[in-house]
């Protein structure tokens, strides 16, 4: 909401397009079982099994790059990525099935724009032919196929805006959504705490404790334990005993000539221009202060991300590499003729020499080829270890045999990971909350290179804890219980008087004598008379928005005040905190202001995406129905096997 009252400038991602650019993420795959074989179809239009196994597994490898850690095809299932991929390529078949039914296509000047207008075949002035040939070749594609699926793509995007251009939001929808956004309260508040009652929360006897105990027993009862033993091996484990070759370290070392040994380099952005005289006229508003790099480049339509071409040495930069090394400060050189024309350079930052000799970099090649080493013997080792586990050996068998080291732990879904125990490995957590008893051994794969195998020996369910094992931790539950039970029946006395008090003028509770004691006493069984609870010092807010925040108070005491109309009093409980929220003022959105008129105008887009996305889901499901969704589920598993 915040977002929205800053004058209605968020930026607002078209999502919709997700549904069918697949990019190039599904062209390219061959070599599949040795030919064309597909996982369904909608009508005429099949979905191949190359480009569902390509679109998976880059997804698949999206996240990896993300969490830093290999995502497995188990792993995809349970967030349910193979069902999501399915979706975007069968929703893309029906809608190519109906252009194909309608006749719908496109020109070639109309893909023409569509490929020179791609983000990704841009280079410094616009569209590059030569990086369009290279991407196409990576990917393994001709122009003749990547351009046929662009006019698919382009055909697909006409039946789209068929159907979802004529969407319109309600204009009553969208003002009542912007007066919801911009109603503020003005509130008054009071926290109270174990200071406001008259006595600190007496001492329970044992009996009052244990009674506490067994009617709360949720609360300390401990979570089912799996008893497990497992076997496991890491690359750590071997490093020490693997013997190293030193002149094969020397070959290391040489190889990586490039990362030990780097002459000076300059981070550096670059704007190639038309002419000399353009570089030159812009190289003169940035000496003036007229503009900067960064809005130069804006101008020319590109980011400084366009510019950047990041670490690079006086031999890299060629003709321009002794203009740009010049200068001893950060800044804008040139203009320079380079091979792509005259250029100005700006200077980022300075990178000093590297020079590390090979007794320095010792170290860390004995620690990297040792653990390398050590992975590969364990792979070497696997295959032995699995026949092992497979004619039926125990844990303590295969231990006594191998280098694998057996352990036991006694796991719950409350273990907190630890980093170089096994506990820590994500595999390992996964495989011990789901394995039975039913289940045998199997070798599997850990994060770093290693390997594992567990079994699981027993179960033992959950249990109420001894109460002398937990003595303590019942009675700081109760004293909790006790003082929250207290606050509330104080803020009940408090709320009787603030209801009978239009503006409440107030002193402190705990400093403030009474008749029959103090606040607390009042409400602890004190005089039930409103009139004799004295309100400590309310706290006033003014022009509240329902986002707003209030450092001090409860979390949830925002959200509560706006469930409240003007003039009504509540208490409230957010844990073991209390609270009375008193709302004072109202005060309804001004809807003819330039802010509401802003926050209109993002509501309307908003939810006029909102409105398209339901109704393309509907056109999609139903051309889907009408024409036939078939599904061939051989050819599906037979792709996420090779993943």
């Amino acid at each position: 909401m915040s977002n929205l009252r800053t004058k209605g400038k968020s930026t607002i991602v078209w999502i919709l397009m997700g549904l069918l650019l697949l990019g190039l993420g599904g062209f390219g795959v061959t070599n599949f079982t040795g030919g064309t074989t597909e996982i369904g179809s909608v009508g005429e239009t099949e979905v191949d099994a190359q480009t569902y196994m390509r679109v998976l597994g880059n997804e698949m490898n999206n996240i990896t790059r993300q969490t830093g850690q290999r995502m497995t095809l188990e792993e995809a299932r349970a967030f349910g990525l193979p069902q999501s991929v399915q979706a975007q390529l069968f929703t893309a078949a029906a809608l190519a099935e109906e252009a194909r039914k309608a006749g719908v296509s496109v020109g070639d000047r109309t893909v023409a724009e569509a490929i020179t207008s791609a983000p990704a075949f841009q280079g410094p002035g616009g569209f590059s032919r030569a990086t369009y040939s290279e991407l196409l070749r990576r990917e393994g594609l001709s122009e003749q196929e990547f351009e046929s699926d662009v006019r698919d793509d382009q055909a697909r995007l006409i039946l789209q805006d068929a159907v979802i251009g004529g969407v319109r939001t309600p204009e009553e929808q969208v003002q009542q959504s912007a007066a919801w956004v911009l109603e503020q309260r003005d509130i008054s508040w009071i926290e109270l705490t174990a200071e406001d009652l008259s006595a600190p929360v007496a001492v329970p006897d044992e009996a009052t404790l244990q009674a506490w105990h067994q009617a709360n027993a949720d609360r300390f009862t401990a979570p089912e334990v799996r008893k497990i033993s497992y076997l496991w091996l890491t690359p750590e484990m071997l490093a020490e005993t693997v013997e190293l070759d030193e002149a094969a370290l020397r070959e290391v070392y040489e190889d990586r000539a490039a990362e030990y040994n780097q002459p000076a380099r300059r981070l550096v952005g670059r704007l190639v221009f038309e002419s000399t005289e353009a570089a030159a006229a812009a190289k003169a508003r940035i000496d003036s202060g007229e503009a900067d790099f960064e809005q130069i480049a804006q101008e020319r339509g590109l980011s400084l991300a366009d510019t950047d071409l990041g670490e690079q040495s006086q031999q890299q930069l060629g003709a321009a590499g002794e203009a740009v090394f010049a200068p001893e400060e950060n800044g804008v050189v040139g203009p320079v003729e380079t091979d792509l024309g005259p250029a100005l350079f700006s200077v980022n930052a300075m990178l000093d020499p590297i020079s590390v000799s090979f007794e320095e970099a010792l170290p860390d090649l004995r620690a990297e080829a040792a653990a390398d080493r050590a992975r590969r013997l364990i792979e070497e080792q696997s295959s032995g270890i699995e026949d092992l586990l497979a004619g039926g050996s125990t844990l303590e068998q295969v231990a006594e045999e191998t280098d694998m080291q057996l352990g036991q732990i006694d796991w719950t879904n409350e273990n907190e990971p630890v980093p170089g125990e096994i506990g820590g490995y994500t595999a390992f957590r996964q495989q011990a909350a789901s394995v039975s008893e039913n289940d045998y051994p199997e070798l599997l794969e850990l994060d770093d290179g290693g390997v594992f195998a567990l079994r699981l020996d027993e179960i033992v369910p959950p249990a109420l804890m001894p109460f002398e094992e937990v003595r303590d931790e019942v009675a700081e539950n109760w004293a909790e219980a006790e003082a929250r039970r207290q606050l509330v029946a104080l803020a009940e006395q408090m709320k009787l008087k603030a209801v009978s008090e239009t503006i409440p003028e107030i002193t402190s509770a705990a400093n403030t004598p009474q008749a029959g004691g103090t606040a607390g006493a009042s409400a602890a069984g004190g005089s039930d008379d409103p009139a004799a609870t004295i309100l400590p010092e309310w706290n006033r807010e003014t022009g509240l928005f329902r986002d707003g925040w209030l450092e001090n108070a409860p979390p949830s005491l925002v959200e509560e005040a706006f469930a409240l109309e003007e003039g009504e009093t509540e208490i409230m409980e957010d844990g073991n905190r209390v609270a009375l929220i008193r709302v004072d003022r109202v005060i309804p959105a001004d809807l003819e202001s330039q802010e509401a008129a802003d926050i209109m105008a993002s509501i309307n887009e908003r939810l006029g995406m909102s409105l398209q996305a339901d109704l393309f889901d509907y056109y999609a499901r139903a051309i889907q129905a009408q024409n036939g969704l078939t599904l061939n589920r051989s050819a599906i598993a037979a792709v996420e096997s090779q993943l």
